[in-house]
């Protein structure tokens, strides 16, 4: 019988000189599924993928690669057979795209016919048959990039690696080759691991998320489960909960409680003990604004807001608002227009209960 598992690490140890760039206890990735490593810089995304790609060896700990520990010549050269790594640069050589994309067949001895076959269905992947005969050199970056891509998924691994793949790219050729990217990993459910940087990536690609700091994984899981369930407050502000408040569980019942919030009561799911203190942690996302006092009815969860600042996202504003305590919440456009939305407006706000993750105030980080 297969294992789901493609990859296990087990108390992996990473040292540079006397430093520890890497403590992972553990952490198992499943066959065909996209995982995201996210972090501030130094967190050591980069340094567990090359790790993974078996280009680093570690001080201490096991790599099992398919239930096999790594831990010798032939299993290190089977794990680098069946991984390929895409780094921030492309990185590609002096060459024809064509001899680029079938480097990685021609030092395993293929016929020429099969790597004909295999660099035509990549270049396709990624929509670049036109520029097979093309010098890397006359490339643009976009074109680098997706060559790069077509590469690594040539050789068919059993993983691929993506180092901030997709740094410095101009906003359409990036929202195109992570369109592209996306098609080819739900064609070929090849397991893919991702260093990124921008939480709407990680949403739009990974199914799970492990979030990293300091060489440690803080918290390792399903993507929903990572961005609406943060196990901490480091987690919590890094996948972008905005408003992480103070608050003294005052009542509670059936999975309910009432929690105080500087002047304020706030009701949440839960079952902390009454007294406790928490952290409630509300995405922008899951905040309602509305007009004036409309809502304003008594229900649970609805406040008044002064609107203190304003801040343009792309496509839509972010507002900062004050109901006795700061909040923030998302707004299209049409919508900023429509109510005629200004500092020093008031609106009111409302949020569902079940939306607000509350967190012990007393864990240990």
């Amino acid at each position: 019988m297969t294992s789901e598992n493609l990859i296990r690490v087990q108390d992996l140890v990473v040292r540079r000189g006397n430093a520890t760039v890497l403590d992972i206890q553990e952490l198992t990735i499943r066959q065909g599924r996209v995982i995201a490593f996210i972090g501030p810089n130094g967190a050591g995304k980069s340094t567990l993928l090359l790790v993974l790609a078996g280009l680093l060896r570690q001080a201490g700990g096991t790599i099992y690669f398919q239930d096999q520990p790594v831990n010798s010549a032939a299993s290190l050269k089977l794990l680098r057979q069946n991984t390929s790594l895409v780094f921030q640069e492309p990185l590609l050589l002096n060459d024809t795209v064509y001899n680029n994309v079938a480097l990685g067949l021609k030092f395993r001895k293929l016929k020429s016919s099969e790597i004909l076959r295999s660099v035509s269905r990549s270049l396709n992947y990624f929509g670049i048959s036109h520029l097979v005969k093309r010098s890397a050199r006359t490339l643009s970056g976009g074109e680098a990039k997706r060559v790069s891509l077509a590469r690594a998924f040539t050789i068919k691994p059993q993983l691929i690696l993506l180092d901030e793949a997709f740094n410095s790219l101009d906003p359409p050729s990036r929202e195109s080759i992570i369109e592209d990217l996306q098609n080819v990993l739900n064609e070929t459910r090849i397991t893919a691991v991702l260093a990124l940087h921008d939480r709407e990536e990680t949403l739009r690609l990974a199914q799970d998320v492990a979030v990293m700091s300091q060489g440690r994984i803080a918290q390792y899981g399903k993507t929903a489960e990572i961005f609406n369930q943060p196990a901490d407050v480091f987690v919590a502000g890094f996948v972008g909960t905005e408003s992480i408040l103070e608050g003294l569980v005052i009542s509670g019942s059936a999975g309910c409680m009432e929690i105080a919030v500087c002047d304020r009561v706030i009701e949440a799911k839960g079952d902390f003990p009454v007294g406790k203190k928490v952290y409630c942690c509300l995405r922008p996302e899951s905040v309602t604004v509305m007009p004036g006092l409309s809502g304003i009815t008594g229900s649970q969860n609805t406040f008044l807001a002064v609107v203190r600042k304003i801040v343009r996202q792309a496509y839509f504003y972010k507002l900062y608002l004050n109901c006795g305590f700061p909040i923030a919440a998302y707004i299209t456009m049409q919508s900023l227009e429509d109510m005629d939305i200004c500092e020093g407006k008031v609106l009111t706000v409302s949020f569902k209960a079940s939306a607000v993750h509350v967190l012990d105030r007393d864990a240990k980080l």
